[in-house]
C-alpha cells in the first residue's frame, strides 16, 4: 500500500494565509462611527453611575474616587476636579498605550466631565437607597468601562494602568482595578461615614468583578 504523501506548506499557501488573516483583521476593526457610538454610550453609562453615587454619598476608586474625595472636601464640582486629576496620566498613556488610545481617553474624560456637570440640570432622584445605588452603579460602571476598553479607550487614571498591565503582562484588568479602587475607597474612611464607605466597597467589588469575568485578553478581537 503506497504511503500517503505529507501535506506541504508552500510559500504561496503561506502568503495566502497571511492575506486572509489581514483581511479578517481589517473586517473586525471598528470604524469611526462604531467607535464614536461605543465611546459615547460607555461614557454615558459611567456618568449615570457617578450621578447615582453622588446622590447617595458614595465613592468609586481610581482618579474618579480621588475627584469625589476632593469634591466632598472642597465643594468644587466633580467634573472639573476629575478632568484636572487625570492630566498626569496622559503622558503614561501616550508612551505606553499609543496615540490612538490616549486621544480617545482624553475625549472620554472630557465628555464625562461635561456630562457630570450637565446631569444635575436634567435629572434628579428624590429618593435613592444606597444599597441599590451601589449595585446598579457598579454594574453601570463595569459596563461603561468594558465598552471603552473594547474600543481602545478608558477614563484615565487606574484604568490606564490596569489595561496596560493586562496587555503587557497578561494581568487581568479587573483584578488590578479591584486592588487600586479598593485602596482608594478605604482611604475615604477619613472623609466619608463608614456605612457609605461599605456601600462604596460593594460598588467597587461589583464593577471589578464584572470586568474580571467579562474582559479577558484575546477574547474580543475588534480593534
Amino acid at each position: 500500500m503506497p504511503d500517503t504523501p505529507a501535506t506541504s506548506v508552500t510559500p504561496a499557501t503561506s502568503a495566502t494565509s497571511a492575506v486572509d488573516a489581514a483581511a479578517d483583521a481589517a473586517t473586525l476593526r471598528h470604524g469611526a462611527f462604531e467607535d464614536a457610538q461605543a465611546l459615547f454610550a460607555g461614557t454615558l453609562f459611567v456618568a449615570m453611575a457617578l450621578m447615582l453615587f453622588n446622590q447617595a454619598g458614595l465613592l468609586v476608586g481610581g482618579t474618579a474616587g480621588a475627584a469625589f474625595l476632593l469634591h466632598y472636601v472642597t465643594g468644587i464640582s466633580f467634573g472639573k476636579l476629575f478632568f484636572v486629576v487625570n492630566l498626569p496620566f496622559y503622558w503614561f498613556a501616550w508612551t505606553r498605550m499609543g496615540r490612538e488610545f490616549t486621544i480617545k481617553t482624553f475625549v472620554c474624560v472630557a465628555l464625562l466631565s461635561l456630562l457630570t456637570e450637565l446631569f444635575p440640570h436634567v435629572m434628579h432622584v428624590d429618593y435613592l437607597n444606597p444599597l441599590f445605588a451601589s449595585l446598579l452603579g457598579g454594574l453601570l460602571l463595569g459596563t461603561g468601562c468594558l465598552f471603552l476598553a473594547r474600543h481602545r479607550s478608558s477614563l484615565g487614571g487606574a484604568t490606564v494602568v490596569s489595561l496596560y498591565l493586562q496587555s503587557r503582562y497578561g494581568m487581568r484588568a479587573g483584578k488590578v482595578q479591584m486592588m487600586i479602587d479598593g485602596t482608594v475607597v478605604l482611604l475615604a474612611l477619613f472623609v466619608v461615614p463608614p456605612d457609605r464607605v461599605a456601600y462604596s466597597v460593594l460598588a467597587v467589588l461589583v464593577m471589578s468583578g464584572f470586568l474580571w469575568i467579562s474582559h479577558r485578553p484575546g477574547r474580543y478581537h475588534g480593534g
